[in-house]
């Protein structure tokens, strides 16, 4: 699956445009928590089977989502300076970035 075909893209998109100011997640961590949830189950496997060097893929597609939905583009100055990133393109893909590594945690290891 292309990176930019995740379903999560379409499915978010749909029906939302910013999430609550009042609910906005001000760290990387709740951010992270955010889009984690709204994944389906193939879309995490399909993102945590990707290198890091794929992730660049979702710049305009889930990073597009995070900027719009968690309120980057709209003044989430907490969770901007959290990521310690100058602008939104830059702090939604360490947010991504972040999500790729906790979804690589949640898989079960073999041994």
């Amino acid at each position: 699956m292309e990176p930019t075909s995740c379903s999560v893209i379409m499915g978010l998109a749909e029906g939302r445009t910013v999430m609550s100011q009042k609910r906005w997640p001000t760290t990387i961590d709740e951010a992270v928590g955010v889009v984690i949830a709204a994944l389906s189950d193939e879309d995490k496997a399909t993102i945590s089977a990707m290198s890091e060097a794929e992730l660049i893929g979702f710049h305009m597609s889930l990073g597009a989502w995070i900027r719009n939905y968690l309120g980057l583009w709209k003044g989430n100055r907490l969770l901007l300076e959290s990521t310690g990133e100058p602008n939104t393109d830059d702090a939604s893909m360490v947010i991504i970035v972040a999500v790729w590594e906790r979804l690589r945690e949640m898989v079960p290891k073999v041994h």
